[in-house]
């Protein structure tokens, strides 16, 4: 496998079969970690507790509550007080869930690139729907893409396969035909069950705290648009 930013060699004759990529939402297409750390910051403040510096949960914010939660409370689901920080937070997060969160530097020209190539792009999340949609909404992608599966559209969430199968099948493509871009090892693990093309975002929040080289992705991005070498002939 090529863990490399830039094309391996061969990579147009693979370029030409790609019609479908896919996204995760936080971390990959946009950033909502401020929104994120905003809400496990008041979680705190209302607890008597002060507020965590941006820079310490930014590398949580893919793993939504429960990384959140565990890094800022020192919880995990299913011990005392876990349950009640964790719907203080979806509360605060819906309420003001698209403040400070923007896509990416780059993401808006991918988008617009894979679309004048005539490639169809949809969102495969573990966000939850009442959470996902208003956010794909307000980002003004809603109409744009080809799907959105949310992290309870399947019967299981990533890093099972469930939902990028779900959304092959909604856009009617074959595995060998798409792939999956995400910024977790969980993205990962996930399209190649599914048995699609994997790239690792390493401009996302996981590569902060992980080896994103480690997860054994086929090609690392380190910006939204290096994608465009790999699916655009």
């Amino acid at each position: 496998m090529s863990a490399s930013s830039a094309p391996h060699q061969g990579a147009a004759s693979a370029i030409s079969a790609v019609r479908l990529v896919l996204f995760d939402l936080d971390g990959t297409l946009a950033d909502t970690a401020p929104d994120l750390v905003a809400a496990i910051n008041g979680c705190l403040q209302s607890r008597g507790l002060p507020p965590r510096p941006f820079a310490e949960l930014r590398g949580w914010a893919s793993h939504g509550a429960r990384g959140l939660i565990g890094e800022a409370f020192g919880l995990a689901p299913g011990e005392p007080g876990f349950d009640d920080i964790r719907r203080e937070f979806l509360e605060r997060y819906q309420r003001d869930l698209c403040v400070q969160t923007r896509l990416f530097d780059g993401v808006a020209q991918l988008l617009e690139r894979l679309e004048a190539a005539g490639l169809r792009w949809g969102i495969v999340t573990n966000k939850v729907t009442h959470l996902t949609t208003p956010l794909v909404q307000a980002l003004g992608l809603n109409q744009r893409a080809a799907c959105v599966v949310s992290g309870d559209t399947a019967a299981r969430a990533k890093p099972h396969p469930d939902p990028i199968e779900h959304a092959l099948q909604a856009c009617g493509q074959p595995a060998r035909a798409s792939v999956y871009v995400g910024d977790d090892l969980r993205d990962i693990q996930a399209g190649r069950a599914a048995g699609v093309r994997t790239f690792a975002a390493a401009y996302g929040y996981s590569a902060e705290r992980e080896d994103v080289l480690g997860w054994e992705a086929d090609h690392v991005l380190q910006a939204p648009q290096d994608l465009l070498a790999y699916v655009l002939p």
